[in-house]
């Protein structure tokens, strides 16, 4: 029977211990120097390498030559530490072992001298398991063990640990493995096993195993299985519900389209799927597209989509039907595409803005002999103020509509910005309520010495500054 590929390649040394580089080179210094606590206390998620770790610890703790961070793996406590039969390395599980009286035993075990090593090395797992009876006994053993004892404590969730234990261990916090660190390792030992594989494939599962080494490594074995010895990107979307990554750029391609009908025709295909799993998997996609610097995915586009995909969470706590979640998701995708530049809102601002400011250029000259009426100079400060208000637009369509009907530009001087408020008491409502947003644009347009003075509509010479 052939063994598992999450045991077969578990690492047995820090040099081979994947995406806790930072650990292992703490670890390592305070073997080589002899500068060991008493306790140590592992923490991360499921899968991030804590009991390997552990297990390599001691190790190097009886080893021949300990304390070293290059156990020998030749001598017999090596060997036995590789097996998980060695005498002085006591293994325990928390969650099995939790009460009070397992604690006891394990106390009176603290009194025997190692039977052929320097240290004896207790490894709880799942250590937040322990009652508080139990961690109460632990205490005063775990602040002041012999010199021969060394307590290795491994959890997932620390938060759960009194503060009185963590006080006395030296805390590691185990990172998420990276993905492109996984999808590595996924392929070394593929290439190992001789199974063919499409890297499209490598990327889905590692994005699934979400940092975790061992349940991708597991996900790895079911693929192996159903895919028949070769795992493609297809299959591997096809055993976990999944959307296939052409699929998913034929999904974005009809948004960036805009065709309406296609995305209908999208929306049946996938309406069976589970909508929590493909959601994911189109935050992923944004994700990485607007990282990889897509210029169809702009910050402001990035952003869009992001907070509608956060909405269609929202929906799936109502039970709402899939197909009917998929079509709001996509035809909001697709409305949130219509966006104007600065530009051309500082056009068509030009055009429409006050009386005092309005263009005449589309006029028509009915007179023959008339001369053409020339456009009026638009000073430099008019042009700030509508690029002003055009991001204002870009923000809030609402608040631009607002601003435009009830502020008209005044003056600009001695970084004074002076206009004229007519605003009703809705939009009155609506500028206070953005008005830091509003200054932060005018600081960064004007500049950051910029201050505000409102003249009153009714009272057009009575200054009120901001």
């Amino acid at each position: 029977m052939s063994e598992v590929l999450a045991l077969k390649y578990r690492p047995h040394s820090f040099e081979t211990l994947i995406g806790q580089q930072n650990i292992s080179q703490t670890l390592s210094l305070a073997l080589d120097s002899d500068r060991l606590s008493h306790a140590y206390l592992f923490s991360g998620l499921r899968g991030s390498g804590k009991t390997s770790t552990a297990r390599i610890f001691a190790k190097s703790l009886v080893c021949q030559n300990a304390p070293t961070s290059h156990p020998c793996e030749q001598c017999s406590s090596c060997q036995s530490a590789n097996s998980g039969s060695h005498i002085d390395i006591i293994e325990i599980d928390g969650a099995s072992n939790r009460k009070i009286d397992d604690i006891r035993d394990l106390i009176e075990q603290t009194k025997y001298a190692p039977s052929m090593s320097k240290f004896k090395i207790f490894i709880i797992d799942e250590v937040h398991m322990l009652t508080k009876e139990a961690f109460n006994a632990l205490l005063k053993t775990l602040e002041e063990p012999p010199s021969y004892i060394k307590f290795i404590l491994a959890t997932t969730d620390p938060l759960k640990l009194p503060v009185t234990i963590l006080s006395r261990t030296q805390h590691f916090r185990f990172q998420k493995i990276k993905k492109d660190d996984v999808i590595h390792h996924l392929t070394h030992i593929l290439n190992l096993e001789k199974i063919d594989f499409e890297p499209e494939a490598l990327e889905i599962l590692a994005r699934i195993g979400a940092g975790s080494l061992r349940d991708t490594l597991t996900m790895v074995e079911q693929s192996i299985i159903f895919s028949k010895g070769k795992i493609t990107a297809v299959s591997v979307a096809s055993m976990y519900g999944m959307l296939d990554p052409e699929f998913i750029n034929s999904i974005f391609k009809a948004i960036f389209a805009k065709d309406k009908e296609q995305i209908l025709q999208i929306i049946k295909e996938i309406e069976n799927f589970e909508a929590e799993v493909i959601v994911g998997e189109l935050i992923d996609y944004v994700k990485d597209k607007f990282f990889a610097k897509d210029i169809r995915f702009s910050t402001l586009v990035s952003e869009r989509f992001f907070k509608i995909l956060a909405g269609a969470r929202e929906l799936m706590f109502l039970n709402a039907d899939n197909s009917f979640l998929f079509t709001i998701l996509f035809f909001k995708m697709i409305e949130a595409l219509n966006i104007k530049s600065v530009d051309d809102m500082i056009n068509e601002l030009e055009n429409d803005l006050s009386p005092q400011t309005a263009t005449i250029s589309n006029l028509k000259i009915e007179q023959k002999n008339e001369k053409p009426i020339a456009k009026p100079q638009i000073s430099d400060e008019e042009k700030k103020f509508k690029n002003l208000m055009a991001k204002l637009y870009e923000k809030d369509k609402n608040l631009g509509e607002c601003f435009e009907k009830s502020i008209t530009f005044k003056s600009f001087e001695n970084s004074n910005l002076t206009w004229i408020s007519c605003a009703d008491e809705g939009c009155k409502k609506q500028l206070r309520h953005s008005y830091s947003m509003i200054k932060y644009f005018i600081h960064e347009i004007f500049g950051l010495n910029t201050q505000i003075e409102m003249l009153p509509c009714d009272k057009p010479n009575e200054v009120k500054k901001k």
